[in-house]
């Protein structure tokens, strides 16, 4: 009996353990505070809804409620991170809510949408996995993140630069000539470098097509793999994290003024029977969705401000015809209209 307490403790704790936190949310996006667990299969359906994009499947996930449909985020930025079920962040500013069925998932159904709603647009979509050496990169950010150094040599220059995050952090009991702590900073350099280059090129803040971030971060499981959990690199590592990942989320909400969603995942590991094999978004090419038959033009961000102003104003010209056609309708010929009383007076002359 007491085995089979202990068993089911550990597999309630495997899958609530994983955590899905918002950072940082704009007014028009609400998310509600309680302990709801949301499936790891319908993460993107969250950031797609958030951005106002439609899912296939309808969300009842209470945790996200219906904000202002005529006002959308300029930019979601989710970052995963490996290794951990939780980091320690502030309770005050960050709502966290239980992960259930850590699978791996993919933003890939975001970035299409963004693809066939804005692509005179050119939008910003940004999908790097720095421990893979993995990176994807459409619209903007082709020539704005072109810079960016994924590949880990190249990172390994950039820690021993000026602009290096050494220069900034403290090391405590990590070390800067062990390879797996230098993966770790590696992947710390890349969001300070992310965000750097946006606040050169602010303007990709301003525009009207919505962005998207997809970060995955790996060093710290690796950090834990090769030191134990219970070691202090491991504890220093996640406070380290936590303290990056904050400021990084703050940097990003700021250069878009306040409209963008930074969303956190830690996944403790996932749970890969439940995976099924999809291809992704690095392996295809974007199709031409240019249809054969007669079909009308996607619409873009416009479409809801232009139609609420033909609505109304349809709306106001027909109570006008009404009101109007009602007192024609209801009008004494005698006393109230002059034309009438004009030309009773003509017709007595005559």
């Amino acid at each position: 009996m007491a085995v089979l307490v202990v068993l089911l403790s550990l597999l309630v704790a495997g899958v609530v353990g994983n955590e899905f936190s918002i950072l940082r949310s704009p007014g028009s996006v609400v998310f509600r505070n309680g302990n709801w667990p949301i499936p790891g299969e319908r993460i993107p359906d969250v950031a797609a809804l958030s951005m106002g994009f439609s899912v296939k499947e309808e969300l009842s996930w209470p945790g996200l409620a219906v904000g202002n449909l005529f006002h959308r985020p300029r930019a979601t930025i989710m970052v995963l991170v490996k290794g951990v079920d939780k980091l320690a962040l502030p309770p005050g500013r960050v709502m966290s809510y239980p992960l259930e069925n850590a699978v791996p998932f993919s933003l890939d159904s975001v970035a299409t949408s963004i693809h066939s709603l804005f692509s005179e647009e050119t939008p910003v979509v940004l999908q790097l996995a720095p421990s893979e050496e993995r990176v994807y990169m459409v619209g903007k950010a082709n020539s704005v993140f072109e810079d960016l150094s994924v590949m880990l040599q190249r990172l390994r220059n950039c820690l021993f630069q000026e602009n290096s995050i050494l220069n900034s952090l403290p090391l405590n009991s990590l070390s800067r000539n062990n390879e797996v702590d230098l993966l770790f900073l590696l992947e710390l350099q890349v969001l300070h470098d992310i965000s750097s280059l946006l606040s050169r090129h602010k303007h990709l803040a301003k525009d009207h097509s919505p962005d998207l971030y997809s970060l995955e971060l790996a060093g710290l499981d690796e950090i834990g793999k090769h030191y134990g959990e219970d070691s202090e690199q491991f504890r220093d590592a996640s406070r380290t994290l936590a303290d990056t990942l904050q400021k990084f989320a703050d940097d990003m909400y700021n250069l878009y003024s306040g409209n963008a969603v930074v969303e956190l995942v830690t996944v403790k590991s996932f749970d890969t029977s439940l995976v099924r094999k999809t291809r992704t978004i690095l392996e295809t090419k974007l199709e031409n969705t240019a249809s054969p038959h007669k079909l009308a033009y996607k619409y873009n961000f416009e479409y809801s401000v232009i139609f609420n102003m033909v609505l109304w104003i349809m709306i106001s010209l027909a109570l006008a015809v009404i009101i109007t056609s009602y007192n024609i309708w209801n009008m004494d010929p005698g006393y109230d209209s002059f034309i009438y009383r004009m030309t009773n007076q003509e017709i007595r002359m005559d």
